[in-house]
C-alpha cells in the first residue's frame, strides 16, 4: 500500500516546479479512446515534453512519473485512488493523465486500457531500455496513437539560443544563421548539449548510454565487442548505402570472427534504440524494398563527432534533412521516405511519397555555387524523374539558391539554413 502523505508530497512539488521548456514543433492530436504516445531515443525531452502539457492546466491534468519512490507500491488497482486524493487537494476535475515511466507500473497496459474506458485522456512515455516503442503501442491493442520526439530541429535550436527568425533577412543574420546551422551540423540538437559548455563529454556518455542500456542491457546481447564495433560502424556511416555483407567483412577485419547471422540479429534490435534509421531502396517490388543494401541514418549527428569520425558535411546535411523529413511523418502518417538507386548506379538521397503518389525527389549537396553541384546529382534527379513520374525536384545545398531548367523540367536549389526554417 502506497503512503498517501508520500503522494501529496509529490503532487506538490510538480506542481510547483520550474523547468526551462523549449517549445517544441511535435503537434499532437488527441482521439477519444486513444492513449497518445511519445517515443523516441533517450535524452531528446519526452519527460519535459509530457510536462510541458500538464502545466498548461494543472486543475484538470495528473503527471505521475512511476520511476519516483512515491509510486513505487502502487499497483493498476490503485490509480484511481491517486486520481482521488488529487482531485480532493485541489479541487480539480481531473481529465488529463500523463504517466512517465509507464513500465515501472505493474500490469500497466491492463490499467490505461481501464482508464481510457473510463473517459481519461492519456499521454504515455516509457524508458527507452526498458520498453521498446513498438511495445507502447502492440501492448495497448490498437487503443494508442505514437509520436515520434526527436532531438531538436534546427529551428527549435535557434529558438533554444533566443535567435529569432525574421521574416526579412540581413545579409549579416543570414550569416549569422549559417554559423548557427554549422555548429548545428557538429554538436547537433540533443536539448542538454545544446545548452551545455560541455558538449563533447555529454555527447561521449550518450553513446555509451544508448550502447549499454537501450542495446546491450535491454536485449542481453552476448557478443559485447561485436555489437561495438557494428554499432560505431553505423554511426561512422551516417548517410551512407551499407549492405550485410560490407558490414560482415568489416566486423571480421576488426575481431576476426564469423558473424552474418549475429549480425541480422543485431541489427534489427540497434532499430529499437531509435538513435538508428535504416531507409529503403525504393522499389515496386516489396520484396526488393525490405531487402538489403539499405541508407544508415541516425538520430543526432553530434554523437559522429565526438566518435572520431570526419566531419563530412555534405553527409551531414543529408542526414539533418532525413531527420526533419522524419519529423514531417507525425502530422503526415501517409508520408514514406526511400532512396533511388538504379542499375547505373544513379542515386537520388530522397524519394518523398505520400499514399500512391511520389511528391518530391531531393538531392542534397554541400555546393556554394552552381559550377560545385556535381553533374551526375543532376544527372540522377532527372533520371529518377522520368522513371518515378515526378517533376517536384530539389536540391539542397549549402548556399545555393537558383531554379535550373532542362527542356520540360525544373530543378529548385535552396540553402539548406532556408529548408530547414520555412
Amino acid at each position: 500500500m502506497f503512503k498517501e502523505e508520500l503522494v501529496v508530497d509529490y503532487f506538490e512539488k510538480i506542481r510547483e516546479k520550474k523547468i526551462e521548456y523549449v517549445e517544441r514543433e511535435l503537434e499532437i492530436e488527441e482521439i477519444r479512446n486513444k492513449a497518445i504516445t511519445i517515443v523516441g531515443p533517450r535524452r531528446v525531452g519526452k519527460t519535459y515534453f509530457l510536462l510541458n502539457r500538464f502545466f498548461r492546466d494543472k486543475n484538470k491534468s495528473i503527471y505521475v512519473d512511476f520511476e519516483s519512490f512515491e509510486f513505487s507500491d502502487v499497483g493498476p488497482e490503485d490509480i484511481l485512488r491517486l486520481i482521488a486524493i488529487y482531485a480532493t487537494r485541489y479541487s480539480a476535475k481531473v481529465e488529463n493523465l500523463f504517466l512517465d515511466e509507464i513500465q515501472a507500473l505493474k500490469e500497466w497496459p491492463k490499467a490505461v486500457r481501464s482508464l481510457l474506458n473510463r473517459g481519461y485522456n492519456i499521454f504515455l512515455s516509457g524508458s527507452s531500455s526498458k520498453l521498446l516503442p513498438k511495445e507502447l503501442s502492440t501492448e495497448l491493442r490498437g487503443r494508442s496513437i505514437s509520436y515520434l520526439l526527436l532531438p531538436f530541429s534546427f529551428t527549435e535550436f535557434l529558438r533554444a539560443r533566443n535567435v529569432s527568425i525574421k521574416e526579412l533577412l540581413s545579409i549579416t543574420e543570414i550569416e549569422m544563421l549559417k554559423g548557427k546551422l554549422e555548429e548545428y551540423l557538429v554538436y547537433g540538437g540533443y536539448p542538454e548539449v545544446v545548452f551545455s559548455h560541455n558538449k563533447e563529454k555529454i555527447l561521449k556518455e550518450y553513446f555509451e548510454t544508448i550502447f549499454y542500456k537501450d542495446f546491450v542491457e535491454r536485449h542481453e546481447i552476448k557478443s559485447i565487442s561485436t555489437a561495438k564495433v557494428i554499432f560505431e560502424y553505423l554511426f561512422q556511416n551516417n548517410s551512407k548505402e551499407v549492405n550485410i555483407e560490407k558490414i560482415k567483412n568489416f566486423v571480421e577485419s576488426k575481431i576476426n570472427v564469423k558473424t552474418k547471422t549475429t549480425i541480422y540479429s543485431y541489427i534489427d534490435k540497434i532499430s529499437d534504440t531509435l538513435s538508428v534509421f535504416f531507409v529503403d531502396r525504393f522499389s515496386q517490388s516489396v520484396y526488393k524494398r525490405k531487402g538489403w543494401p539499405k541508407k544508415v541514418y541516425v538520430c543526432d549527428v553530434g554523437i559522429s563527432s565526438v566518435l572520431g569520425f570526419s566531419k563530412d558535411y555534405s553527409k551531414r546535411m543529408e542526414n539533418v534533412v532525413f531527420l526533419e523529413l522524419l519529423r514531417k511523418t507525425n502530422k503526415n502518417p501517409l508520408m514514406e521516405i526511400y532512396y533511388f538507386k538504379n542499375h547505373q548506379q544513379h542515386e537520388v538521397d530522397f524519394v518523398v511519397k505520400e499514399g500512391l503518389n511520389i511528391v518530391q525527389l531531393i538531392q542534397v549537396t554541400y555546393a556554394g555555387a552552381r559550377d560545385e553541384i556535381e553533374e551526375r546529382e543532376i544527372k540522377a534527379l532527372l533520371k529518377a524523374s522520368d522513371v518515378l513520374k515526378c517533376k517536384n525536384l530539389l536540391i539542397v545545398t549549402w548556399n545555393y539558391e537558383d531554379e535550373l531548367k532542362f527542356n520540360n523540367k525544373v530543378i529548385k536549389c535552396i540553402p539548406l539554413w532556408k529548408w530547414l526554417i520555412r
